[in-house]
């Protein structure tokens, strides 16, 4: 008993460290994948947790799935992470991208973010939701559902490979039977 007193300090003293050590581990690779300080509550990648069903809202007709969203204070962030080279400033699709995301976390959420992030290799930026974005997102989303319905795109059957593969093979009108 007298053996096992004197190792309980020890042992205690162990654990903590090793939390210590993991909090450091955990933060300096949240950090390096752009990921800031706050709770993650949604992950699309395998290498956390199991996949999230995709942020949905109905009036809009959107779907999305962000790589990442943090709750930080009141707000929701949204993260984005991309694998090609970082550019001077993000790219027009990928604002747009976390901007869809930033009216999906609004809807879901109920609480509008001020900002998202994208993080590319090396670089990340944060971009502002302002007013004007989100307007512009608005538009985008009406133009091109209103290009959806106007239009029907008949599917590229060129490789019958490709047809057999393809998710929408049940339910497609168009598919080869092979």
């Amino acid at each position: 008993m007298n053996n096992l007193s004197n190792f309980l300090p020890y042992a205690a003293f162990l654990f903590f460290a090793i939390s210590v050590i993991l909090f450091i581990v955990v933060t300096l690779q949240k950090r390096q994948v752009g990921i800031p300080s706050g709770k993650i509550i949604y992950t699309d990648t395998r290498h956390w947790a199991r996949l999230e069903k995709p942020l949905y809202d109905p009036h809009l007709r959107l779907t999305g799935k962000p790589d990442y969203l943090v709750e930080q204070k009141e707000q929701v962030i949204p993260i984005e992470i991309k694998s090609a080279r970082a550019p001077q400033a993000p790219y027009d699709s990928h604002i747009f991208q976390l901007a869809a995301y930033c009216l999906l976390v609004h809807h879901v959420y109920g609480a509008r973010p001020d900002y998202g992030i994208i993080h590319y290799p090396k670089r990340t930026f944060e971009v502002q939701f302002s007013p004007d974005l989100e307007a512009s997102v608005r538009a985008t989303i009406g133009e091109i559902q209103g290009r959806t319905v106007r239009t029907r795109a008949d599917r590229s059957h060129e490789n019958p490979q490709r047809c057999h593969h393809c998710g929408y093979r049940s339910v497609c009108d168009q598919s080869l039977r092979i």
